[in-house]
């Protein structure tokens, strides 16, 4: 009894983890803002774009700390043969010695004109470009995901509208069959129906394909695995969130996508830092006054040097004569000898590094007279760069109003276009209805039916199309806000 339990309670374990799994696993659908979140954190050009970002900061973060004064240890151990100059006397020796010089140094600008300061606003205004450029990337993805995302959601209706479609020339080639085996209707009325359901059948696979190609495309914008689970969300279209036209007339759009667009942003933020380089480039023509000390000793290690004492050894003559009142004595000189009492040694490491400390501090002036023409080149070269940034800051405004008044314009017609295709659809509907009632009662031909319900089924193509075209058009007007999407 004991084992049927414990058997049972598995089995019930076994079922309740399924069903967990199973209903995990449906809750797994990816709406349209969880697709841009993601694409904002795995796109490859956002990671990329946001690299640079972080190398503007470096080179602004270095630009800083080049206001503090340079610092450099350095130490010089050589060994020394032959005829050369002694490291701490300085006088010429010819001797065999291990020696070691150390040396800390610094210096500090005191005046450049300003440069150094001014190279580092450049930088600071190059990274706020740089970020902003990161922003317009982001913003770019994110339209890019919104389209790809709504041209899933209009192949999967598509794909729905299809599959009635086909439905429906199922039921009428089943009631037309019937009609034909009693012999109230003639075969060929059966054969254009089976005709029509094999079309209707190939039009469903081509929008299957279609859903499972858009699918992989916004896999792709996404930097998904290919291969990876997926299934998107799929809210009626009237679900997402559209700003009335009339709020989004063009000269309002274009006063806030001046001010808040990332890449009107971006062109601001150049055109501020080629100024402050110019600034810098021009004080680079001006001398320079610099500070600068430096604390320095050295050690010699000399190798087998003799040491000798000197010692009196009596005298002797030098074969001189000298008159003393007439009288000539011999000269005579004392004489003394040397005595190798051993080799020199070097004192002790520390105690040379202390008797050999040397101090320095002074002021230097640099004054460029002529460098090859480099400091004006570049001083007029920013200076040519600056108005390049202004035309191509009024290019892109040019660009920005055009792009939005065209949107505008294509709004616009998206809305009449689905306006008209809503009266299509439900002329076409009515139309299908009476000829179905005609054709049930055998006053309609097979052709003439299915002539007005493929009518029917384009007119719900084209206004499906119609409606995520208005959506999407709506989205690229709100884009241009420079306020992110409403998603």
């Amino acid at each position: 009894m004991n084992y049927f339990c414990r058997m049972r309670y598995k089995f019930y374990t076994l079922i309740a983890i399924l069903l967990f799994a199973t209903t995990a696993g449906a809750q797994e659908k990816w709406s349209l803002v969880r697709c841009v979140e993601y694409a904002m954190a795995n796109n490859i050009s956002i990671k990329q774009t946001d690299l640079q970002s972080k190398l503007a900061e470096l080179t602004y973060k270095q630009s800083k700390l080049s206001q503090i004064p340079s610092l450099n240890f350095s130490v010089s151990p050589s060994y020394n043969s032959g005829r050369n100059q002694d490291p701490v006397t300085f006088s010429l020796i010819t001797q065999s010695y291990f020696s070691s010089g150390m040396q800390l140094q610094s210096s500090a600008d005191i005046f450049n004109w300003f440069s150094k300061k001014n190279t580092i606003a450049a930088n600071q205004w190059e990274l706020e470009a740089a970020k902003a450029n990161t922003d317009k990337l982001k913003n770019d993805i994110a339209l890019t995901v919104a389209n790809a995302y709504l041209q899933i959601l209009l192949a999967k209706e598509q794909e729905k509208i299809a599959g009635v479609q086909l439905q429906q020339s199922q039921a009428q080639l089943s009631n037309t069959r019937k009609m034909v085996d009693a012999g109230a209707l003639p075969e060929l009325n059966a054969s254009e129906l089976e005709a029509q359901v094999a079309r209707d059948s190939s039009t469903l696979i081509s929008a299957r394909g279609a859903v499972t190609q858009n699918i992989l495309t916004l896999k792709a914008y996404m930097a998904l695995d290919a291969a990876a689970p997926f299934e998107v969300d799929t809210p009626p279209v009237e679900m997402i969130p559209v700003e009335k036209i009339a709020d989004l007339q063009p000269d309002f759009v274009y006063k806030l996508a001046i001010a808040n667009m990332p890449q009107q942003k971006a062109n601001d933020f150049k055109l501020k830092a080629a100024e402050k380089s110019t600034t810098a480039a021009r004080g680079n023509l001006y001398p320079t006054i610099s500070i600068f000390g430096s604390l320095g000793s050295g050690y010699a290690n000399y190798f087998n040097v003799p040491n000798y004492r000197r010692s009196f050894a009596g005298i002797d003559t030098t074969g001189l004569k000298t008159n003393v009142g007439g009288i000539y004595y011999d000269v005579y000189t004392p004489v003394f000898v040397q005595q190798r009492i051993g080799d020199i040694k070097s004192e002790a490491f520390f105690t040379q590094l202390n008797e050999n400390f040397r101090q320095s501090v002074g002021l230097s002036i640099s004054v460029p007279i002529f460098n090859g023409y480099v400091a004006k080149t570049n001083y007029r070269r920013s200076k040519i760069n600056i108005t390049n940034l202004q035309l191509q800051k009024q290019l892109d405004d040019q660009t920005l109003k055009q792009n939005i008044y065209q949107a505008y314009n294509a709004a616009l017609v998206a809305l009449e276009k689905f306006n008209a295709g809503k009266k299509a659809v439900e002329t076409a509907e009515r139309t299908y209805n009476f000829a179905l009632k005609r054709y049930e009662v055998g006053m309609m031909p097979t052709f003439e039916l299915i002539t007005n319900q493929n009518n029917l089924f384009r007119a719900r193509l084209e206004n499906a199309l119609n409606q995520f075209d208005y959506v999407f058009k709506m989205k690229v007007l709100e884009f241009y806000k420079g306020q992110g999407l409403k998603l």
